[in-house]
């Protein structure tokens, strides 16, 4: 088979990868930011049951949670033959609810850093609580947990590779196909490099990120 074709075909399958890991960022964030709350939030009823949730979610393998996600409704359901779009459905909800358990922690450390003094001063400035967060809080918030973002972000590139578990064709998957089907090893190794140049990527503009917020010491 032509190597040009086989390159091909493993970018195209890395589009997958990336389409999880943009879907997972757009839904993961705001969903971590809210159970940040929610775990702070002096409605003990709430701020248990979300600990609990947060618990589960980093406590157990990110495999079994999509292989749950994927099985779970038509074997609670008695649903068969679900649509193939289902597949990749499920492991964009699997590592949304995942990740957002994470981010919800780097959040909640983030906020908690702050000091308190800070949200105090800005009351007694006037200063609506929405303001206070957004002025105050969030800007400081967001220089302290980028480190820890960060790796988060360079792990979450990697696990995306985990969506071939419930045959997502992602390029793992494909390097795969190749080597038992033609015999091929080398797409195998050559995966790396995407997942290499994209975890670069991200390091670069963390790097170029944390210089920008560097005027919060």
């Amino acid at each position: 088979m032509n190597a040009s074709l086989i390159w091909n075909s493993l970018l195209e399958s890395f589009r997958l990868n990336g389409q999880i890991f943009a879907v997972t960022l757009a839904l993961g964030l705001p969903l971590g930011l809210l159970i940040s709350f929610g775990t702070m939030s002096r409605f003990a009823p709430l701020r248990a049951i979300l600990k609990v949730f947060v618990w589960i979610m980093r406590g157990t393998p990110l495999m079994l949670q999509i292989i749950i996600v994927f099985y779970g409704p038509g074997l609670i359901l008695g649903i068969r033959g679900l649509p193939v779009s289902w597949r990749m459905n499920a492991v964009l909800l699997a590592f949304a609810l995942n990740y957002a358990c994470y981010f919800s922690e780097i959040f909640r450390g983030g906020i908690q850093s702050v000091p308190g003094g800070q949200r105090e001063a800005g009351e007694v400035l006037g200063m609506t609580k929405t303001q206070i967060f957004c002025k105050v809080t969030l800007l400081q918030m967001v220089k302290r947990i980028l480190p820890p973002m960060g790796n988060e972000l360079i792990t979450l590139v990697k696990d995306t590779s985990l969506a071939r578990v419930v045959m997502v064709k992602e390029i793992i998957a494909m390097a795969q196909d190749f080597a038992s089907s033609k015999g091929l090893i080398w797409p195998l190794f050559s995966t790396g490099i995407f997942f290499l140049a994209a975890s670069g990527i991200l390091t670069l503009l963390l790097s170029w990120s944390e210089k920008k917020l560097g005027y919060f010491r």
